[in-house]
């Protein structure tokens, strides 16, 4: 099914290419925190223009949670293999909640932009891989031999 090159030295099958940036846009909201805290001066005016209501932005990084856990666990992933088994589900729950998110906040009273548009877009992308890619899946659940 899979080639001697989609594995690692190890033997683990290699994380699909998409993992990273599905990671990325999960945690969108720590990216952003990260990008402000490094540019001190202009790091609440950068906030800002994409959380104005900076409640909002606390709240968004609670669904980044599990992104930034699975970046920090994959390379290690052997060593906690029943916590890696439970970041798949972890990921697909985190992806639904961003996806409701902006609906969510458009219906407060949030003005629709397009950015707004674009990140529900890539969330309903971001969560059809994340269902139904195939090698996603096999990366959590290894086949013994």
């Amino acid at each position: 099914m899979y080639s001697p090159a989609d594995y690692d030295s190890d033997g683990r099958l290699r994380l699909p290419f998409l993992f990273w940036p599905v990671l990325l846009l999960q945690a969108r909201t720590w990216f952003l925190f990260v990008m402000a805290a490094a540019s001190r001066e202009q790091g609440n005016a950068l906030l800002t223009l994409f959380y104005p209501d900076h409640d909002t932005f606390w709240w968004g990084l609670l669904p980044g949670i599990p992104a930034v856990l699975a970046f920090l666990l994959c390379g290690r992933r052997q060593v906690v293999p029943r916590l890696w088994r439970l970041m798949r589900p972890l990921l697909i729950l985190a992806q639904i909640v961003l996806l409701a998110w902006q609906p969510v906040l458009w219906l407060s009273g949030e003005t629709v932009t397009g950015i707004g548009v674009a990140l529900v877009v890539a969330d309903v992308v971001a969560l059809g891989w994340l269902l139904t890619n195939p090698r996603f899946h096999a990366c959590f659940h290894p086949v013994e031999h």
